[in-house]
């Protein structure tokens, strides 16, 4: 009986271990000193149409947000990628190009220059790190949706300068030059086996510009393609892991592998339905859990430098219990220390990988600018 209690302490001695105690202090500390960068909201779907981000939004009702100022402020965020946001119905009307400057506009109008106080332009990761220290949060671009260029490499090469650093290949929509995850099976669309000769061209020129090539969005095989094809590392601005939610927005285990091999980074999504595999009530459900979770799942695949955080906030309908809004993040601190990750860790999977991909980045554009 004696050696039965025995090893009975000794199961809930290691069950207690399992989990660390996290104080309040240990979680400020982190977001202290850490630089977070979120590599896709929509708020700009909402500011375009006259919304101000200053405003609170309204948690329970009508005019419901996932983002403002005071709860950015909360969250400690440093730096975001608004998403430049191009529906596929502007594809069908052939209006993408006119939509994409109303969408840079309304970052660069709406969002930054009207609340100079509170975010800066930036557009590389040493900006970044200058808005971090001088209190203000850096605010980047990135499209969403391949079909933006209207297949013109001069219209790409005008979105870079007006500040764009990241372009989506496709939205759900397979577009002249990329298949899309969204339409994949749909017989009707026709398809290309990945990318086409003119889209790894694209790649290339996104390459020599210094934009990333983010693969949210787009069929496996256009991955593929897309790794092969760039010299620099690429990465999911907004995407989760395939074993643990069986979508084709997900990536595989074996996608997240090749991507951290290559220096590239999966940014973990927040929508409900990318997280969990079990709806509830009809409805998709997730929780903080199931966040963290696909964290652990991307690293113990790809390693710590190979993992990061874009939310989709306002981008989507469900976000998981605990994480509900930008304002939420110190929730997220805390789960991940308990779970054991080091405040180095959490510092990588918060910003400094994207960093150090965008430094990557922005070599192999000089390089290759040098080299013309």
């Amino acid at each position: 009986m004696r050696l039965t209690a025995l090893f009975v302490t000794i199961a809930l001695l290691a069950s207690a271990q399992q989990k660390r105690t996290v104080t309040d202090q240990m979680v400020r500390d982190i977001h202290k000193s850490a630089l977070i960068i979120d590599t896709h909201n929509d708020i700009t779907s909402r500011t375009v149409d006259g919304l101000d981000i200053a405003k609170p939004g309204n948690p329970t009702g009508p005019g419901f947000t996932h983002t403002d100022i005071p709860r950015l402020r909360q969250g400690a965020f440093g730096a975001i990628f608004f998403a430049v946001y191009i529906a596929p119905t502007y594809a069908t009307d052939k209006t993408s190009g006119h939509r994409t400057l109303d969408m840079i506009d309304t970052v660069r109008t709406d969002i930054i220059a009207k609340h100079p106080d509170t975010f800066t332009f930036a557009t590389t990761a040493a900006d970044i790190e200058a808005a971090h220290k001088s209190g203000k949060i850096a605010a980047l671009m990135g499209i969403e949706g391949g079909h933006a260029i209207e297949d013109s490499v001069r219209s790409l090469r005008n979105f870079y300068a007006l500040g764009v650093r990241y372009m989506t290949l496709t939205h759900t929509n397979t577009n002249g030059w990329a298949d899309s995850s969204g339409d994949i099976t749909d017989a009707k669309i026709t398809h290309h086996n990945g990318l086409t000769a003119q889209g790894k061209g694209f790649i290339t020129e996104m390459n020599r510009l210094g934009m990333i090539v983010d693969i949210s969005h787009v069929a496996d095989k256009t991955f593929w393609d897309a790794l092969e094809t760039s010299k620099a590392p690429i990465f999911a601005s907004h995407s989760s892991c395939r074993a643990l939610a069986n979508v084709p927005r997900n990536m595989t285990d074996e996608m997240i592998t090749a991507l951290g091999k290559k220096g590239g980074v999966i940014q973990i999504n927040f929508n409900c339905g990318f997280l969990s595999a079990t709806p509830q009530g009809g409805k998709p459900s997730a929780t903080l859990a199931d966040v963290v979770a696909h964290i652990d799942h991307a690293v113990k695949l790809a390693d710590i430098n190979a993992v990061g955080i874009g939310s989709d906030y306002d981008g989507v309908t469900c976000t998981p219990v605990g994480l509900e809004d930008v304002s939420k993040f110190p929730n997220l601190t805390r789960a991940l220390l308990e779970k054991g990750y080091s405040a180095d860790d959490i510092k990588k999977i918060y910003g400094g990988n994207t960093l150090r991909l965008m430094r990557a980045v922005e070599k192999v554009s000089m390089e290759m600018k040098t080299l013309r």
